[in-house]
């Protein structure tokens, strides 16, 4: 109210023309710099990470397989991986903690083949666990990109390398309860966050596929999960 009454007694003074352009021009300062603060509450995590693993021919070869198209994929883990469709699947990631509070991405995922592998890329993400990660929902993007082949040649052994290599982007609001820490600390911890989890999933999900490799190679056709849900 205090300024309101000024700007009002101000009005009533004869000023010169460049005056009130300078007063024009000041009045859109605050503009600029809460555009500032506003970009000072979102953070950027970033993480990427490339696993492999190598895998010993059978009777039938690891190309072929990783040529099947995606309806005849395994989910992998019955307890994380659900099917959706022929090309796209919902994966439940393991819960994890970020500063004091539970967080359980859930991912739409689809899959797309490629030659000699596929490439699997993020549709959406949920996240589920504490009230204030639910209420994140709508103030966060994501996006991932997971590329899988394997080599076209094989060692002396006749073993190949299976490759994934992985990379995933998140950006988000921060909440108002973090917007005291500082956005730098916030996007290493969120960074650290990432790559803590692309260290626990890519072996695990190698290892799941050199699993259903062998099996379909030695002629089981039921396509079973490998994964029992655990880390």
């Amino acid at each position: 109210m205090a300024l309101l009454s000024s700007a009002v007694r101000f009005a009533a003074i004869s000023i010169p023309r460049p005056q009130q352009r300078t007063r024009r021009a000041t009045a859109r300062r605050p503009i600029r710099a809460a555009s500032a603060v506003l970009s000072d509450h979102r953070a950027r995590f970033v993480a990427n990470r490339t696993e492999s693993a190598s895998v010993q021919q059978l009777q039938r070869p690891l190309a072929e397989y990783m040529s099947l198209p995606a309806s005849q994929y395994s989910v992998l883990d019955a307890e994380r991986i659900e099917r959706v469709d022929e090309k796209t699947f919902r994966c439940f990631v393991y819960r994890f903690k970020f500063f004091s509070f539970e967080v359980c991405p859930v991912l739409m995922v689809r899959v797309e083949e490629e030659r000699g592998g596929c490439c699997i890329r993020l549709l959406s993400c949920k996240l589920e666990g504490s009230p204030i990660v639910v209420a994140q929902n709508e103030k966060f993007s994501a996006s991932m990109v997971n590329k899988i082949s394997c080599d076209d040649g094989s060692d002396n052994s006749g073993a190949q390398k299976l490759v994934t290599d992985t990379t995933i982007e998140v950006s988000i609001d921060i909440p108002f309860p973090f917007r005291a820490i500082p956005v730098e600390a916030i996007e290493s911890t969120g960074t650290q966050v990432l790559e803590r989890l692309l260290r626990i999933m890519l072996p695990r999900f190698l290892s799941q596929l050199v699993k259903d490799y062998q099996a379909w190679a030695s002629g089981d056709v039921s396509r079973l999960p490998q994964g029992n849900g655990e880390i």
